[in-house]
């Protein structure tokens, strides 16, 4: 059972290269990190102390252009999850036709046992390690799992005191007084529900009443939920860190949203009974979003599995075989670089205004991600159709072939 994202990463884009007509140098070069970074940096703590933080940046590619992806804190960060991460960002880039390779990075901490002082310490020690290779026309991160607003603006500033001017275009994911953009703290969800709605049409399921599960309630899971409630669908039920709730009338998400920030969990939400994460994949419902951690769906709980839609808000959220168990059974799966595409759309909409220093309205952003979205779900269902194969695999075969096209119009250096 492949539990390990990268070894996951690797072995789905093994499936997806047999259906393309590559070098195997261009395939090996394709399956290896152009670049990759360790640091290990001292970070001084309330009490005086002084301690080692280690932290990584690896770069996939830069056949399409400057590398993206965004930054995590978490204990469990590892370099394989990052590598595997990172390749994922360059899938995700060129499924939706963004100019860019893909990077991640990420400092093995627990931010929630830091002060706000030490995680401002360590941001700023960590981005000017990483400065070296940090640019706006080269590597531009973003949040990810443990980082948001206050994290990126203190690394646009720590890049921007190094350079004796603001650079706003170094990150996005910024606060709005500092160049951030319109729709950029809902732009992940709001794909997920984009391509979620897409999903329900190609499957002949009304949206009215459909009932939606949702694992991870945090800046991916809350807005999609409430997103989805909008368009009419019945969020029956959702879990966080601490557990879940379900009512089968339904939530009300932004309710349950103001709770959860007053509370710090959904668990003992008025109205509701407790779930296990177990017995949430298990529920009867037409669609399934898994918005947490990697390699939550395997082998192991698969069979359980009742959706009939899986969209994953999460990067990686199915492995291989759990992959396998739920296309034999017909469940209609809206892959990762695919679903959760929203927020780096976004990010290239906030990177684009801050190079011009223009900025536009939120009706046109949500628009300009409606249009990408929808576009790119055809693409890879068309591709699915000519194929013959699932939607992951479709994706991944749009994704490589852009970006080993570029990299042979571009040629082999020297």
């Amino acid at each position: 059972m492949t539990d390990n994202l990268y070894l996951s990463t690797l072995q789905e884009f093994d499936k997806t290269i047999r259906h393309l007509h590559l070098k195997a140098g261009i395939i090996a070069y394709l399956r290896s990190p152009k670049r990759e970074l360790t640091v290990n940096f001292p970070v001084e703590m309330d009490d005086g102390s002084v301690r080692l933080f280690t932290g990584y940046r690896v770069h996939h590619t830069t056949a399409l252009g400057p590398t993206k992806g965004g930054i995590r804190y978490h204990p469990s960060v590892t370099l394989d999850e990052v590598r595997a991460l990172a390749m994922r960002m360059t899938w995700k880039c060129a499924v939706v036709g963004l100019p860019y390779g893909g990077a991640k990075g990420g400092v093995i901490c627990d931010p929630k046992t830091l002060s706000i002082r030490e995680l401002e310490n360590l941001t700023r020690r960590y981005a000017t390690e990483i400065a070296i290779l940090m640019n706006p026309q080269g590597d531009i991160p973003a949040p990810d799992m443990g980082t948001g607003e206050r994290e990126m603006a203190w690394i646009m500033d720590t890049y921007s005191m190094h350079h004796g001017y603001s650079v706003p275009a170094v990150v996005t994911g910024k606060p709005l007084a500092i160049g951030g953009s319109l729709g950029r703290a809902e732009a992940t969800g709001r794909g997920v529900v984009l391509t979620t709605l897409e999903a329900l049409k190609q499957t002949n399921i009304p949206v009215e009443g459909a009932r939606v599960v949702l694992q991870g309630f945090g800046k991916v899971g809350a807005p999609a939920a409430y997103l989805i409630e909008e368009h009419g669908a019945k969020v029956i039920a959702v879990s966080d860190e601490s557990g879940g709730v379900y009512s089968a009338h339904g939530l009300n998400t932004r309710d349950l949203l103001a709770y959860a920030k007053t509370q710090g969990t959904v668990v003992g939400y008025p109205g509701t009974e407790s779930i296990s994460n177990a017995d949430l994949f298990a529920l009867p419902c037409e669609v399934l979003m898994p918005c947490a951690l990697a390699s939550q769906i395997t082998a192991a709980n698969a069979s359980r599995v009742q959706a009939k839609i899986i969209a994953e808000g999460a990067n990686g959220p199915l492995t291989p075989e759990a992959d396998e168990i739920l296309l034999e059974r017909g469940v209609f799966i809206i892959p990762d670089i695919l679903c959760n595409a929203g927020g780096v759309t976004v990010s290239y909409f906030e990177w684009v205004q801050d190079l011009q220093s223009f900025f536009w309205g939120e009706e046109e952003i949500n628009e300009r991600l409606r249009q990408i979205l929808v576009r790119s779900f055809q693409h890879v269902l068309h591709m699915a159709q000519e194929k013959h194969v699932d939607l992951r695999t479709a994706a991944q075969i749009l994704a490589i072939q852009r970006v080993a096209e570029a990299m042979q119009i571009r040629g082999i250096y020297p």
